[in-house]
């Protein structure tokens, strides 16, 4: 045998990779999962045309050149394998014929390989050499998720929705910024982290859930960030290195900054968890249809209500309110997740029944836009 990994670290990052490569698909070869072997490590590669994703693995190798091994059958075969230990080596060599060997304790089984000729170039950047990625930047990791949860839930899920179904990152001397929308709804989140170039980049959201997987598992790390032409590239290092790339949608959002509101009629402070909680009792009695929720803000307090099929309810959360009262009606849905993302306390700003209202926490860079339903 080349190559021993744990199990458990293999697993582990194939997780990742289970999640990139289809188990269907018009290019059978992206159902295959790569890999090869250099002294000290082993590299997992796959993609599913939209991401590309490469693990590097530590691990007891020696030299193992690059091959294709059926990606459902060696994830299933993984999980479940007896041993802490497993061991992969070529069996035969690779190109017609070829077969991988994997044994772990007591179980051992040889998978059929497919040749590697064909198999897309990945679009990771190659070390330090710039290419085709000329804008770089490093930021931390767990900001870089912070940023990207706060406004994933607002990008649209519907095909025809075009732009609005992806994450728009803004780099800038002034900082970095992550916005959403699907037209009826806004989010965005602000990092103070200058960058040392200016540019957009348009990410599909079903591509930043990968990202923040990611992400997630690089336990505080830098995250190098690399544009290129159509590309976003990641890489991480650490206990493992990941690189990805993410394939960039063309065109970019309309001039969401019109919608934002500047000027309030009415200013609302309340207890994040307290609004949350009553939005989602409340809402269980709303239309079934428009899911709507009305607010009544008057002095020291708001009002909710809801009315459907089912019957009537109204609870009463208290609240800082500054300015006349006012009636206003949302979709519970959009308020809730708009919500979501404060911590304990929640600054509403009304600018009007009908016109677009904004809804911040304390100390954050999020913002979230939300337009009232039409009485």
């Amino acid at each position: 045998m080349n190559i021993t990994v744990p199990k458990k670290l293999l697993s582990d990052q194939l997780s990742l990779l289970e999640r990139i490569v289809p188990s269907r698909s018009a290019n059978p070869l992206y159902t295959y999962l790569g890999l090869y072997a250099e002294e000290g490590a082993l590299i997992l590669f796959g993609t599913n045309g939209e991401v590309d994703l490469e693990v590097r693995l530590p691990a007891e190798a020696q030299s193992l050149p690059r091959v294709l091994v059926p990606a459902q059958p060696f994830f299933q075969l993984v999980r479940s394998l007896p041993g802490d230990l497993v061991a992969l080596g070529l069996a035969s060599e690779p190109g017609q014929g070829g077969q991988l060997e994997l044994s772990s304790g007591r179980f051992r089984t040889r998978l059929s390989l497919a040749p590697a000729e064909g198999y897309p170039e990945l679009l990771v950047p190659e070390g330090e050499d710039k290419g085709a990625f000329p804008l770089r930047t490093r930021m931390p990791s767990g900001e870089l998720v912070k940023a990207l949860t706060h406004v994933r839930y607002a990008a649209s899920n519907e095909e025809y929705r075009a732009i609005f179904r992806g994450v728009q990152l803004e780099f800038s001397p002034q900082g970095f910024r992550a916005v959403a929308s699907d037209g009826y709804r806004l989010a965005l989140y602000d990092l103070p982290l200058p960058q040392g170039f200016q540019a957009k980049a348009v990410v599909p959201a079903r591509s930043v859930d990968e990202m923040v997987r990611v992400l997630k598992g690089a336990d505080g790390a830098e995250a190098d960030l690399a544009l290129g032409e159509g590309v976003l590239a990641l890489a991480l290092e650490g206990g493992s290195g990941v690189r990805m790339a993410l394939r960039l949608m063309e065109g970019e959002f309309p001039d969401y900054q019109r919608v934002i509101p500047q000027e309030f009629a009415l200013r609302v402070q309340v207890e994040g968890e307290a609004l949350r909680e009553a939005v989602r009792r409340v809402s269980v009695l709303s239309d079934r249809q428009n899911h709507r929720v009305d607010l009544l803000l008057e002095e020291g307090r708001i009002l909710l209500s809801a009315e459907g099929d089912y019957g009537k309810g109204q609870e009463e959360v208290p609240a800082q309110v500054e300015g006349p009262g006012m009636a206003v009606a949302y979709n519970a849905r959009y308020l809730l997740e708009a919500l979501a993302p404060v911590g304990d306390r929640a600054h509403l700003g009304i600018s009007g029944p009908t016109s677009p209202s904004l809804i911040w926490g304390d100390g954050e860079g999020y913002r979230a836009v939300v337009v009232p339903l039409r009485v």
